[in-house]
């Protein structure tokens, strides 16, 4: 079977997708069209139409002189977009529980197992590549990829802020335990309950403490006014 092709403009979105995901570029940082040619050998058509689909995606933003930029969100953005994300991954739990196979969701137990040496090591780094594979796990078992689709967005979207503010809202025992709950509540086949465990478990916090030590934790040069 022959490989699928990829667009340069697409695989450079990809890309760009990527290092803000994963914080190797900041909100604010500077996209340099330059290099991005020099990296791909490509010329500016594929640079610019990646460019124009990450800024309809919101994940980057034109300067009034010219030139792009890592997006920053405001407080209010942020809180916005994640309220919406923690609804979001609790249809996915519930369509999950709806529709998950007895395969799959052994799977997703020894995914949520394996994961335990990252918070007996407290090694954050570890916990949230096997984080994302448990979160994947579910996605796939919704049988919506629309649905993964937009929750992927969003998850992009706020890594950065999230990232920083993970000390802030409990540490990896909670999540664990969480994703623990969301497990027993799969095993119950209780739709509601997985939905209402996974909503909890995203939203950045559960009281009005949480929620300043979430504030506090996020970088001030990374919001916009």
């Amino acid at each position: 079977m022959k490989p699928e092709f990829i667009k340069a403009s697409d695989k450079i979105r990809l890309l760009i997708e990527n290092d803000i995901k994963s914080g190797a570029l900041l909100p604010g940082d500077s996209i340099d069209e330059s290099l991005l040619e020099h990296q791909h050998g490509v010329s500016k058509t594929p640079i610019r139409e990646a460019l124009i689909q990450l800024q309809s995606e919101g994940l980057i933003t034109s300067l009034p002189r010219g030139g792009m930029i890592v997006a920053k969100m405001s407080l209010q953005q942020l809180l916005s977009l994640w309220e919406l994300l923690a609804e979001l991954e609790g249809v996915a739990a519930r369509l999950c529980c709806q529709r998950i196979g007895p395969e799959e969701l052994n799977a997703l137990r020894v995914i949520h197992h394996n994961s335990r040496i990252h918070v007996d090591t407290q090694n954050k780094t570890g916990w949230q590549e096997v984080n994302l594979l448990f979160h994947e796990a579910i996605y796939h078992a919704t049988r919506n990829p629309y649905l993964r689709q937009e929750v992927l967005r969003i998850r992009t979207r706020t890594g950065y802020y999230r990232m920083n503010a993970f000390g802030a809202l409990g540490q990896l025992n909670n999540s664990f335990n969480q994703h623990e709950a969301l497990i027993q509540a799969l095993d119950a086949k209780d739709p509601e309950l997985a939905a209402r465990t996974m909503s909890l478990h995203m939203r950045p916090a559960t009281d009005a403490s949480g929620l300043t030590n979430f504030i506090v934790n996020i970088p001030k040069e990374s919001l916009s006014a």
